[in-house]
């Protein structure tokens, strides 16, 4: 599995993402849900760039002009709350793509809350096969979500291509893929790579509970 990590470079992607982090900024919901789609927007850009594209004729009032546009049959899938802003990040700019969602949540399964499950509800796609797919997902902790995400998803069909995308992941969670995934043709997309998971399994030094940033406590 191929990683891009974008916070790698200079660009503007780091300054979206500090103001995920930062403790003051993080609080106004509207502001982290747009950076969290402004990371989408810009991450979708980049992947574009490794897209299939046709040359075609494209008829302008005064003439013809040939221009090479992207032939690839997109879905984009996510999970279910916290991927909402992200996924709506990639549709800003694959705005064709077909959608993909799944109903996920993790819970722990000791009364110490050290052991973490994921749990998968429903699922909602269109034919996935020979479509490249995008499953974004804004945090990857241990991969286990993303793992099972994609388990469920490809029971639709198996794709062409697959690419994944994540807001910050870890290295527990990016090696995890690795392991899953070995020599494939996934790529993972990241704007951030973290080094620690805490003993409930947030990223550290991470942003927090992402879902309930973008829209509030849960029960």
């Amino acid at each position: 599995m191929k990683v891009v990590n974008l916070g790698a470079s200079n660009s503007i992607i780091n300054q979206f993402v500090a103001e995920l982090r930062d403790v003051n900024i993080q609080k106004d919901r509207m502001r982290f849900r747009n950076n969290v789609r402004r990371i989408g927007n810009l991450m979708a850009y980049e992947i574009s760039k490794t897209l299939k594209y046709k040359e075609t004729d494209v008829v302008t009032p005064l003439a013809t002009a040939k221009m090479n546009l992207p032939i690839d049959n997109i879905v984009v899938g996510t999970v279910f709350r916290a991927g909402l802003p992200f996924h709506q990040g990639f549709l800003d700019i694959f705005d064709q793509a077909g959608n993909a969602f799944l109903s996920a949540y993790r819970y722990y399964t000791d009364r110490e809350c050290n052991n973490i499950d994921v749990h998968i509800e429903y699922i909602a796609t269109p034919d996935l096969y020979k479509k490249t797919f995008i499953l974004v997902d804004p945090m990857l902790a241990t991969g286990e979500s993303l793992i099972l995400a994609h388990k469920a998803f490809v029971t639709k069909g198996v794709p062409k291509k697959i690419i994944l995308a994540s807001v910050i992941a870890t290295e527990e969670g990016v090696a995890r893929l690795n392991e899953k995934f070995p020599n494939t043709n996934i790529v993972l997309y990241t704007a951030a790579i973290d080094p620690i998971l805490n003993d409930r399994k947030y990223i550290v030094p991470g942003l927090g509970d992402a879902g309930d940033l973008m829209y509030g406590d849960k029960l």
